[in-house]
């Protein structure tokens, strides 16, 4: 029997930037009483409280259930966990200011010369391209964009390959990754998925057999794939209802 329960966040538990589903909230909830539950997304922590926690708690899960939540944020770069009262940073691997702004001036650069730096769109108070400390985010309508109007904005990925393909000649010292809807992460290499899963391993001192990992960018290039390659058990969902089913049987089944 698995031990853990890891998930991507955006068209994996949730609709991309949004809060889960109250439906989702109460599968999760029942999960927490069996598995150790872990989220590991390269959103930031507020993201995670936002989406995931505070769901949960609107569904009745107790400081208890809570422990058995784990926060693996920024790729697994930065890990929080639940001590009965607040969440507590566990460790946490960010960039040096010179990485940061290296970085994020290729990403604006490639954009820009591609016509995909699109600043007009922006609500206000948002931005494009954005700290997470552990890495650097690329969102090319910024965080609080509609949900259609993100789904609409690179459906297959190629503007964000372009902008990819470019930043590698740029700043070729990072490696980048295609997220969400209209995302790309920006990190030193190695600190990816992998990283993340790597250190779930060690913090919950569980083996890759104890762990089941959801994903819906498990294609090679995708921000799941990494887990794929490291040969931990996956199942590639579509929607975040693909993933509600299949808990739902794993639930049926205990």
């Amino acid at each position: 029997m698995k031990k853990v329960l890891a998930f991507d966040i955006d068209d994996t538990l949730n609709v991309a930037k949004t809060p889960i589903t109250s439906e989702m909230a109460r599968v999760l909830k029942d999960c927490l009483s069996h598995f150790k539950i872990c989220p590991i997304s390269g959103q930031k922590f507020d993201q995670f409280i936002i989406q995931i926690v505070d769901p949960l708690k609107e569904a009745g899960a107790t400081p208890d259930e809570l422990k058995n939540l784990h926060l693996f944020v920024a790729q697994g770069t930065q890990y929080y966990a639940y001590d009965g009262t607040d969440w507590q940073q566990v460790y946490n691997y960010p960039l040096t200011d010179e990485q940061i702004a290296a970085v994020s001036s290729a990403i604006e650069k490639a954009a820009r010369e591609l016509g995909y730096w699109e600043e007009d769109k922006l609500k206000d108070g948002d931005e494009i391209i954005e700290n997470r400390l552990s890495q650097v985010t690329f969102s090319a309508l910024g965080q609080t964009a509609g949900t259609e109007e993100k789904y609409a904005w690179d459906p297959d990925h190629k503007k964000r390959e372009a902008i990819v393909e470019k930043c590698k000649q740029l700043a070729p010292e990072f490696e980048y990754e295609i997220g969400g809807t209209t995302s790309i992460n920006a990190f030193i290499p190695g600190m990816n998925k992998v990283f993340g899963m790597t250190h779930l391993l060690e913090e919950l001192n569980v083996e890759k057999s104890d762990v089941l990992y959801f994903g819906d960018m498990t294609q090679p290039g995708g921000n799941d794939y990494p887990i794929v390659e490291m040969g931990v058990n996956t199942i590639t969902v579509r929607t975040w209802e693909d993933t509600c089913y299949s808990l739902k049987g794993i639930l049926g089944v205990l």
